[in-house]
């Protein structure tokens, strides 16, 4: 089964998320648990976490429908020890904050090495930071969100997500996420059916589908290849629409969250509608 849905608006309270999720005709959600672009943020209260539990089981959302993502600050990679272990802190609250909700999976983007250090340095940062955080939390997966190469982010090819995954310890509490538009911004052509059978041929090799715990359903307004992060409405872009209908009609996507993050909010109910009419 196809879960399909939005990153949603968790402003007033993280209980919001589920209802918003629901206005637009979602099956699954993304949200933030605070605000990504803040190092620190108030605990849950109690209140929010009850109330945001209710609201998923009154709304039918279960943990594998519903992707949380970490803050924008968090670069698990850095060279430097102190703002190495000012990420990892976050990340840590990041991921307990999902254990107070009930949540499996937190979503991230893995880090950069900001021309201070070799690529495979900060691969090896990367995967000792969430064997850190691992190691102090209980059953939420750590998913590794593709990037489109932009700066010095990693994260951008198969091989480098296949190296994170290699080195953390408990393969169990591990998974990806493909945005479709850092995919093909990094090169990965799979606009095509042809395309689209290679590009997945070659991460089923490297990485593994049984690492796929999420999606991020985006186009692109930039080229293949450009290494810039710039999401299109769907078949609005440089991607078109045959690669969302492949995936809609591909068993090995089934089961877990698929989210738009596409720049028009106000026509994600059509986007959503969109995916679930061109299954066959």
């Amino acid at each position: 089964m196809k879960y399909i849905g939005a990153h949603v608006s968790a402003a007033g309270g993280v209980e919001n998320a589920p209802e918003n999720a629901h206005k637009l005709g979602a099956t699954a959600f993304a949200f933030f648990t605070k605000n990504q672009r803040q190092w620190v943020a108030k605990p849950l209260t109690e209140e929010s976490i009850s109330a945001f539990k209710a609201n998923c089981k009154k709304y039918g959302y279960q943990p594998h429908q519903i992707l949380p993502h970490d803050s924008y600050l968090i670069n698990l990679g850095h060279p430097e020890e102190e703002p190495l272990q000012k990420s990892r802190n976050a990340f840590l609250d990041e991921i307990q904050r999902c254990e107070q909700l009930g949540l499996d999976r937190i979503n991230f983007h893995p880090g950069s090495h900001l021309k201070k250090t070799s690529e495979e340095k900060c691969l090896i940062a990367i995967a000792e930071s969430i064997n850190w955080a691992l190691d102090q939390t209980f059953g939420v997966i750590a998913v590794i969100e593709n990037t489109a190469g932009q700066g010095t982010n990693l994260g951008f090819s198969f091989y480098q997500l296949k190296s994170i995954i290699n080195q953390v310890e408990d393969k169990s509490r591990v998974g990806v996420c493909i945005d479709t538009c850092h995919a093909y911004s990094a090169g990965y052509d799979f606009k095509t059916k042809a395309g689209f059978e290679k590009v997945f041929k070659e991460f089923e090799e490297v990485v593994g589908f049984k690492y796929l715990k999420g999606m991020y359903l985006n186009d692109s307004k930039k080229e293949l290849g450009s290494r810039v992060d710039r999401h299109e409405s769907l078949g609005a872009g440089t991607i078109g629409l045959e690669l969302f209908e492949c995936i809609m009609n591909d068993s090995r996507f089934d089961g877990i969250p698929m989210v738009l993050e596409t720049p028009n909010e106000e026509i994600w109910p059509q986007e959503i509608q969109l995916l679930k009419e061109i299954q066959r």
